[in-house]
């Protein structure tokens, strides 16, 4: 109807067919990413004790684990995409729905594919040196920012558009590839340990070795940068309405792909000190699994390790490009968004507008120059949510209690309950210690209350019309 924000009934829908493996796939893809290549450094500077980091580690991955089971009995429950937004909406109301879903389009997965997309560049460059130039071409300045076109960004800009493509070509060319890029990250780590134990130039000794003792307090610091190595757990929430029999499917993809990577994530990091002391893990300046490949391989190895950054990062970037547009369709579905966002391909059945519009937005990210200080302005938020969602679970279990639930949490209630309590400390101690930048994110996350209220009295005029057309007037 002329004026209504909702999507038309007849409109065409999304499909199911992802599996177990592909929805396993876009959780390994969203979590490796720089994370387990930076905050290695950090956490070796705070717990200068192996086994203790290693403890460190495996605590994150445990917490992660029930946060997934949780985030499994929510998508089983409620197999619709959009994950947070639609738990958040639920349980809390509209307006928190919609701020998770704004804050994932400001900053949460448009920021991250930006930021991942002009890294990937860089690494390029070691083969296309063009593509890791920052000189500018051409400058716009506009009233608060200046967009800088150069050969790095145009670069950034054409891996975006070339997987935007791809993912709005539908769910049988964007899984091929997804599922390539993430079979391609898992081998190549798995191969950079096999072969890094087995023949690399490294010492057992330096896994005994401890260079201080570990406070509790800076070891339960650390676990705030270990959770956030490990976002991106409940990535295969957001595809839940394109999952088969997700009842089934999606806790044994959210399992496997959370395992997985736990998984990896010890072995890197035994990899790591493996590679060198753990007091020379905290010294590194670059990126860890770099500096450690050169100690165990030498120098000879860097251009294969450069070119294998570019498949891992374009994976990340893939599961990305794949998952975030799920939310602002759910949104535009509720008139919470854009009508166009709930726009369906007819042949493809891929959210083509929201595909899209994460990718613009991303790419002016890029020409802008923002994204990283979006990321780190916002980063509390992904704990902060990812909390509320679980928390959500209890709102829903005593609000439906004789609902159907195809998988029910493990370890409830006292898993999400420890999950949900580390999540709030870890926000307040991010805000406390951080209080500029958490302030920051804090005013980018409030800047949708206005957008919200909006798109809720477009959504009531839109009513308002329809009621009366049908009436004849």
């Amino acid at each position: 109807m002329p004026g209504s924000s909702r999507p038309s009934s007849a409109a065409a829908s999304l499909v199911r067919r992802l599996g177990p493996f592909d929805g396993a796939s876009i959780i390994v893809s969203n979590v490796i990413g720089s994370g387990i290549f930076l905050v290695p450094v950090l956490i070796a500077g705070w717990v200068p004790n192996v086994w203790a980091m290693l403890a460190l580690w495996l605590t994150g991955g445990l917490l992660v684990f029930a946060g997934a089971m949780a985030y499994a009995e929510l998508a089983a429950f409620r197999p619709r995409a959009g994950a947070e937004y639609v738990y958040l909406r639920e349980a809390f109301g509209p307006a928190a729905g919609f701020l998770t879903g704004w804050t994932s389009f400001v900053a949460g997965f448009s920021g991250a594919i930006a930021l991942n997309a002009v890294g990937l560049s860089g690494y390029l460059g070691r083969f296309v040196p063009a593509a890791a130039d920052a000189t500018p071409i051409v400058q716009l300045p506009l009233a608060i920012v200046t967009l800088t076109v150069s050969p790095q960004a145009l670069f950034a800009l054409a891996v975006i558009a070339g997987l935007t493509a791809v993912h709005v070509a539908g769910l049988g060319p964007g899984r091929v590839v997804q599922n390539l890029l993430a079979a391609g990250k898992v081998a190549i780590l798995v191969a950079l340990v096999a072969f890094g134990f087995s023949a690399g130039d490294g010492s057992t000794t330096n896994l005994a070795a401890s260079t201080g003792s570990v406070t509790p307090s800076l070891w339960l610091l650390g676990l705030i940068p270990v959770m956030f190595a490990y976002s991106g757990w409940n990535a295969a929430a957001y595809v839940a309405e394109e999952v088969r029999d997700p009842g089934r499917n999606l806790p044994l993809a959210t399992a496997a792909g959370t395992v997985t990577v736990v998984v990896i994530y010890l072995l890197l990091n035994a990899l790591y000190v493996y590679a060198m002391p753990l007091a020379e893990v905290a010294t590194v300046d670059v990126r860890v699994v770099d500096a450690a490949a050169d100690r165990l391989f030498g120098a000879a190895v860097a251009a294969p390790m450069a070119a294998a950054s570019v498949v891992m990062i374009a994976a990340s970037i893939s599961a990305m490009v794949l998952a975030g547009p799920r939310v602002y369709y759910a949104m535009a579905r509720d008139g919470q968004f854009l009508a166009s966002a709930a726009r369906v391909h007819p042949r493809f059945r891929t959210p083509v507008t929201a595909i899209v519009a994460q990718s613009v937005w991303s790419g002016i990210l890029v020409l802008a120059g923002t994204f990283e200080q979006l990321v780190v302005y916002t980063g509390f938020a992904v704990v902060l949510f990812a909390g509320l969602a679980v928390a959500a679970l209890f709102v829903l279990r005593r609000r439906h209690p004789d609902a159907e639930r195809p998988f029910r949490a493990w370890g409830y209630p006292y898993a999400p309950a420890v999950f949900v309590a580390a999540s709030l400390a870890m926000t307040v101690n991010a805000i406390w210690r951080e209080p500029a930048a958490s302030g920051a994110g804090l005013i980018v996350i409030g800047a949708g209350l206005p957008v919200y209220l909006w798109f809720r009295r477009r959504n009531r005029a839109g009513k308002g019309n329809s009621a009366v057309q049908r009436d004849g007037v």
